[in-house]
């Protein structure tokens, strides 16, 4: 059975947890800005006590934002991409009202009609609704990562590049074990680890073994 939304949110503020039990450090969550998944993290986070930082993934307003182009330019026209830049540099800015009133604008301009403004209506919208989360310009001041790539990519690396080959068959805790060997290896801290590895093997199968082990000196 697939784990629910509300069982995989909790399983990732869990993980949080352990790594920052006492919430010293700054939470940054990236989402891409569906309703229920932001309800569902403010639910938990507040059940935790725990502030954090929701972005919504920079990504997912470009994509908006492609789509309010092709209603005002037609394919293949280079200057939708000038277009696109431009109201992106705003709401980095933190203008994404701003950048929403401008595309509105710019649509009753060209005299769009009804059926053919949606990207345009669905990309004033989404930028207003979605403006709280939308700070890039706090984010990008802060440090904050404001895309998901860099998470993306490691998932390929880490997951993808090795388990998703041809012909392979993974159990659980196969395929986690795996996992772990491939973080550490990634994270340059496998030499480390494997000390530590053998230092456990070593008292494991033998100090607490012969401990109560009288063995004469010569």
């Amino acid at each position: 059975m697939n784990d629910t939304a509300e069982q995989v949110i909790a399983a990732v503020f869990d993980q949080a947890e352990a790594r920052d039990p006492d919430h010293r450090r700054t939470w940054v969550v990236l989402v891409d800005g569906a309703r229920h998944q932001l309800d569902l993290i403010q639910a938990e986070a507040a059940r935790r006590n725990i502030t954090v930082h929701i972005l919504i993934d920079i990504i997912h307003v470009l994509e908006n934002l492609w789509d309010a182009a092709h209603c005002l330019h037609p394919a293949g026209d280079r200057t939708a991409e000038a277009w696109v830049a431009g109201h992106a540099r705003t709401i980095l800015a933190g203008g994404s009202e701003q950048a929403a009133a401008s595309i509105t604008t710019a649509a009753a301009e060209a005299g769009l009609r009804p059926g053919s403004r949606k990207g345009i209506d669905d990309a004033a919208g989404y930028l207003k609704n979605k403006a709280a989360y939308l700070r890039y310009d706090t984010a990008l001041h802060e440090g904050f990562p404001i895309a998901t790539g860099i998470i993306e990519g490691a998932c390929r690396h880490l997951v993808k590049d090795r388990l998703d080959i041809t012909g392979a068959r993974w159990g659980l805790s196969g395929a986690e074990a795996v996992l772990k060997l491939r973080a550490l290896r990634s994270n340059g801290d496998f030499g480390a680890y494997w000390s530590w590895h053998e230092q456990q093997e070593f008292t494991r199968n033998h100090q607490a073994r012969y401990r109560d082990t009288l063995i004469p000196s010569a």
